[in-house]
């Protein structure tokens, strides 16, 4: 069992669905695909992968997609600092803490990208916290720009099951 912890709080998280697995599958093949065409340096880690958001040892995160730019925070135990970006896909089990926990988490820590991608709803929630907390919707079947690649989007529709 996959669990969390933030804030000293244990978390329990529920096995993905089906489609967050083909979203997030996709998501990361497009990124790097993204990263390495364009010889960018940053890395992208999909869950399980452990993100340390504070220095001390209350918090530990797995996203569903991190983006790390600066190799420093990285080690075989995972990232220790916050990543560029993240990007949390919603399951019913996960709509509270997606939404409200860990964007708190987020935006403190110094995440500069936030993505909620929320299959029910299918839209897409962008935080941008490096842009004085600039927050846009989307809808799956549009564009979503990513702020830390400019002239890079992704459209979440095209990865949905028929």
């Amino acid at each position: 069992m996959r669990a969390e912890l933030i804030d000293g709080t244990l978390y329990d998280m529920a096995p993905p669905s089906g489609t967050h697995q083909l979203i997030s599958g996709n998501l990361v093949a497009d990124i790097i695909a993204y990263i390495r065409r364009n010889n960018g340096a940053c890395r992208v880690f999909p869950a399980p992968y452990g993100v340390f958001l504070d220095d001390d040892d209350r918090t530990y995160v797995e996203p569903d997609i991190s983006v790390v730019c600066d190799q420093d925070k990285l080690d075989e135990s995972g990232c220790h600092g916050a990543p560029d970006w993240v990007i949390e896909i919603v399951s019913p089990a996960s709509r509270a803490m997606d939404y409200f926990v860990k964007l708190v988490k987020y935006r403190e820590a110094g995440v500069r990208e936030y993505w909620i991608v929320d299959p029910l709803k299918k839209s897409v929630r962008v935080y941008r916290f490096d842009q004085d907390d600039d927050t846009e919707d989307y809808s799956f079947d549009e564009n979503v720009p990513v702020g830390l690649y400019p002239g890079f989007s992704l459209r979440v529709g095209d990865y949905m099951l028929p």
